[in-house]
């Protein structure tokens, strides 16, 4: 079966706890920041709902300013103890609310919390897209193992921009000027 573009109406972007003690512990943090960032400032040009989760706060502190700064009133992380965000009831009861079959994943650690999360979705019959380039851990070979498996198991990766451009489909739609300033 031909895969099909991302549809902006049926997507939701889920951001996995980019947090104060978890971030420059990894690889390429501003990198990750970055691009975290203009997805979810697209996500709300686009009107895309996103959810947000922070593994343990109290431990490993909330999501990073940054990120904070960007998500705005889409800031209500759902706090969890498991590796996978699908262990935790109010994450799975937002994503239900919804009613989106594509989850954009970005976030850390790629290898850990996002690989588990991924799976679990894809498990529920949810097209996964792994945002490569907003994705970390903090050993290069973990991150690089944890895409493998992902592209081994169906799960889509791919780049932000890749995402961006596929929710907005057409240079005639209204949104994309605004786009194209968040991509430069």
């Amino acid at each position: 079966m031909p895969a099909k573009l991302l549809p902006r109406e049926d997507a939701v972007v889920v951001v996995v706890d980019i947090q104060e003690r978890l971030l420059p512990a990894v690889e390429d943090p501003d990198e990750l920041v970055a691009r975290a960032v203009v997805m979810i400032r697209a996500a709300h040009v686009l009107g895309v709902p996103i959810l947000v989760t922070e593994q343990y706060p109290k431990g490993l502190g909330p999501t990073v300013p940054r990120v904070r700064e960007a998500l705005g009133e889409s800031y209500a992380p759902r706090e969890k103890t498991s590796f996978s965000c699908c262990g935790c009831e109010a994450f799975q009861e937002a994503l239900e609310a919804t009613g989106c079959s594509h989850a954009l994943l970005v976030g850390i650690e790629a290898h850990v919390c996002l690989l588990q999360t991924a799976l679990d979705l894809a498990a529920e019959g949810l097209t996964v897209h792994v945002l490569a380039d907003a994705v970390s851990s903090r050993k290069g070979l973990d991150r690089d193992m944890a895409l493998k498996r992902l592209r081994q198991s169906g799960v889509l990766v791919e780049t932000t921009e890749m995402a961006i451009f596929q929710l907005l489909e057409d240079a005639s739609a209204p949104e994309f000027k605004q786009i194209s300033k968040l991509v430069k």
